[in-house]
């Protein structure tokens, strides 16, 4: 059976993302960018919140285009469009990309999701990440925990008060020359319910 993986990238204290939505301080360098080619060309699909979905809407489909992309990029953009891709939104009706827009969560249509044959699913975005937490369809958690601290109030923290407690088991860590540190969690056996 195919798992659910979130993968995400923080800053030291916690943020995916900085004031309004800045990833600039992320340190992806090449080594980095070909470690997610090589986890995302596995991937049965990507399941994107609506913003997450927009902003590589927004890039990927024509990057290996550019004549500035790097050789990692190229080979990322074409992983990136041929891998078919599930966007959760109440207001989009339709996207591009090998894409289907889906508009609520429905366990049992996730279930029935990683039934079918194919790679591992990989959740992206803080809210959607937390609604599949919160549902308790999150099997894997791969953070890349990067070298920045970007201080109190200076960003979104991916885990905002989840209304759930989450028992995880270190699976594996991995430390890349640029100073990410990717901590690899498989969900552990209790999840309870927080008051």
């Amino acid at each position: 059976m195919r798992k659910i993986i979130l993968m995400a990238s923080v800053s030291v204290d916690g943020y995916f993302e900085g004031l309004d939505r800045d990833i600039s301080w992320h340190k992806v360098d090449e080594e980095l960018h070909q470690h997610f080619n090589d986890e995302c060309r596995t991937l049965g699909a990507f399941l994107d919140g609506r913003i997450t979905y927009e902003l590589m809407a927004g890039y990927w489909p024509t990057a290996d285009q550019d004549p500035n992309s790097t050789a990692v990029e190229v080979e990322f953009a074409r992983i990136w469009r041929d891998i078919p891709k599930i966007v959760y939104s109440r207001t989009l009706t339709d996207a591009g990309w090998n894409t289907t827009v889906m508009h609520d969560v429905v366990p049992e249509e996730i279930a029935a999701l990683k039934a079918q044959p194919g790679g591992d699913l990989a959740v992206s975005g803080a809210n959607l990440g937390a609604t599949f937490m919160r549902l308790g369809l999150i099997d894997e958690y791969r953070i890349y925990v990067h070298p920045v601290v970007l201080g109190q109030g200076k960003g979104r923290p991916l885990f905002e008060s989840p209304d759930v407690r989450l028992n995880l088991k270190l699976a594996g860590t991995r430390t890349f020359g640029n100073g990410v540190v990717q901590l690899r969690y498989e969900r552990g056996q209790d999840q309870e319910e927080q008051d």
